[in-house]
């Protein structure tokens, strides 16, 4: 790896650098720098992990970085048989497909199947999107699903143990039926994982088949009553609220994203 001369102070590393900018997220980031895209001071850099100072120049494939924004957060009610991707092989409409064009360098924050739909938030800030989706926030992602077929209660409440499947551990996950329409049964499900397709997993093993799968809440922010493909932005007041509440429950501080909120 060719070494660049860093500054000591406000030093962070490069992928976290490149995610704040706004352009991709921290895990995008760490692959361009491997791939050699990334130079620092003119330099090319193959390490991630290289610490850079504030008056450091960063670039990729030679342009500058653009500016750090003060981070943003949208809430966004995705419909069903939309890809949560940029670009899709098949020729699926994406969610990008349906932003506006001032909003395309939005990051989203976990994910959703094509065939789920509901809450999904977003954020230009690729270090925040990797901070909102840590497990360990702890926040709780609640979902409302509808599943063909019937399950004793018993198997619901052991859910709240755990389980393994295919030999994945999944966490505990909370699942109450709320009500039975005929063969289909109406269920409240809350997890704090996400795993991927973890909600029709589970439901698959308890004979159980999801047809229709609708996230309501991620945290503390809330589906509500925004309509289906419309983009709604969380307040700075509420955003400085939610996250400062996270800076006693993790070990990964928020306050650098605090800072630039209030600034």
């Amino acid at each position: 790896m060719k070494s660049a001369v860093v500054p000591a102070v406000s030093a962070e590393p490069l992928a976290k650098r490149i995610a704040r900018a706004g352009l991709c997220s921290r895990r995008e980031a760490e692959e361009l720098v491997r791939q050699g895209r990334v130079t620092v001071d003119g330099r090319p850099i193959d390490t991630p992990g290289l610490h850079v100072g504030a008056g450091c120049d960063v670039r990729i494939d030679g342009e500058p970085l653009p500016e750090p924004q003060p981070p943003r957060l949208f809430r966004f009610h995705k419909p069903r048989g939309v890809v949560v991707s940029r670009r899709d092989p098949a020729g699926r409409p994406t969610v990008w497909d349906l932003l506006p064009r001032e909003f395309q360098r939005l990051l989203p924050v976990g994910r959703l199947d094509i065939a789920s739909e509901g809450l999904l938030l977003l954020t230009n800030d690729g270090e925040l999107k990797r901070r909102l989706e840590l497990p360990a926030t702890g926040w709780r992602r609640r979902y409302r699903v509808r599943a063909y077929g019937r399950v004793d209660p018993e198997r619901l409440a052991a859910l709240a143990r755990g389980l393994d499947i295919g030999g994945v551990r999944y966490g505990p996950v909370e699942v109450r039926l709320d009500r039975q329409e005929g063969a289909n049964g109406w269920y409240t499900v809350v997890l704090r994982e996400g795993k991927n397709r973890e909600v029709r997993r589970i439901f698959a093993t308890l004979g159980l088949e999801v047809n229709r799968l609708i996230r309501v809440a991620y945290g503390p922010f809330q589906l509500g009553s925004l309509p289906k493909r419309r983009l709604a932005e969380v307040p700075a007041k509420v955003m400085r609220e939610q996250l400062g509440s996270l800076l006693e429950q993790s070990p990964i501080s928020t306050r650098e994203a605090l800072r630039r909120l209030r600034s």
